[in-house]
């Protein structure tokens, strides 16, 4: 029908402007934060594209969620301010069969925000995880770009080296500040090499010598060495076990009894059950007066998307401290909104039918 091919292709138009907008302005955000983070030391400036890949695949279903919401709220805000709605009004559409062709438009987008949420969410999380844990646990030595200091992960030692093997397991001309509660030594040598010893990393030192001062006192203290063993501070990755919920698969939340894991596997069933209210919600709140100035219902939509989305993160926060339990809340929560979204359609339905009638009585 022309009805629903016309509704369906606005909102298609009006769905993709907005995620581009979005979607720009998110991975702007998204980006200097990533910088932020490689600046600081948190991640390694090689892997900030990866970094940005899996936050952005992480935050898409929100932004998706909320594309899909704005895009139903403006285009059927416009076809009131134009006066279209009026039109399929006196022509016997009521507002109930507006919800048919936006469903059918945003169902494959929901599906979408379900997939992304239950699967790839946590697989990009899990990933994120990693890229930072591996960077974070690396050794001491090869924290140290040829000629910078950097500090040890521990804080205790800097690291200074003229230059670098490839591997990044070898440094020539090393220098070492070690700060201790009781000393602090100065350790230079001519080169420096990695080596393992079961789970720990040492640097073995070549050709060197060590200065050290005792706090206390004021003695120093002065040796040579051939050969010196420094340990680099390296440690085993996180384990399995360690993974945050957040970062754990869906199937692994719905086996686990734990409060925590109940709470993030609520959040993930909330976020995807609130992406269909909220298309609801925006068919009933996209109604305005054409002959008022201002577009004041997409505020009110927008301000509605806030406290539903707050409402969501804190029903995770209720799950995992055993406030509530995650049938509980998604029965009350989601099914509530539901609900208040049924009412919000019937209430404008009755409405559109009285202002019509009252035109019918004019006329005659």
């Amino acid at each position: 029908m022309l009805f629903d091919s016309t509704l369906r292709r606005d909102l298609s138009r009006g769905f993709v402007a907005t995620l581009v907008v979005i979607l720009t302005i998110v991975l702007t955000m998204m980006l200097i934060r990533a910088l932020g983070q490689a600046a600081g030391g948190a991640v390694a400036p090689q892997d900030i594209v990866l970094l940005l890949g899996y936050t952005a695949l992480g935050h898409l279903p929100t932004m998706l969620n909320l594309s899909l919401f704005i895009a139903v709220v403006a285009t059927l805000g416009r076809m009131y301010r134009d006066s279209e709605m009026a039109v399929w009004f006196a022509s016997g559409v009521g507002l109930t069969r507006f919800v048919r062709p936006v469903l059918r438009t945003a169902w494959p987008v929901l599906l979408l925000v379900a997939l992304l949420t239950l699967f790839v969410w946590p697989w990009g999380n899990r990933n994120s995880t990693e890229l930072k844990d591996r960077y974070e646990r690396r050794s001491d030595l090869s924290r140290v770009a040829p000629g910078q200091f950097q500090t040890s992960s521990d804080g205790r030692r800097v690291f200074f080296i003229e230059r670098g093997s490839d591997e990044g397991r070898t440094g020539r001309n090393v220098f070492i500040l070690q700060s201790e509660e009781r000393s602090e030594a100065v350790t230079s040598a001519r080169s420096g090499t990695i080596e393992m010893q079961g789970d720990d990393r040492f640097l073995r030192l070549e050709a060197g010598q060590r200065n050290e001062v005792d706090r206390a006192s004021g003695e120093k203290t002065l040796a040579r060495f051939e050969t010196y063993r420094v340990l680099a501070g390296e440690r085993a990755l996180s384990s399995a076990d360690n993974l945050p919920p957040r970062a754990r698969g869906t199937t692994e939340l719905l086996l686990s009894a734990n409060p925590k894991f109940q709470g993030e596997l609520t959040w993930r069933i909330g976020l995807a059950l609130g992406g269909a209210n909220l298309v609801l919600l925006g068919v009933g709140l996209a109604a305005t007066n054409p002959r008022r100035a201002g577009n004041w219902n997409l505020l009110f939509a927008l301000l509605a998307f806030v406290v539903y989305f707050n409402l969501i993160n804190l029903s995770q926060a209720w799950v995992a401290n055993g406030r509530y339990e995650m049938g509980e809340i998604l029965l009350a929560m989601h099914g509530g909104v539901f609900a208040l979204a049924l009412a919000l359609l019937w209430w404008r339905e009755q409405g559109v039918t009285r202002g019509l009638r009252r035109r019918v009585r004019g006329a005659r």
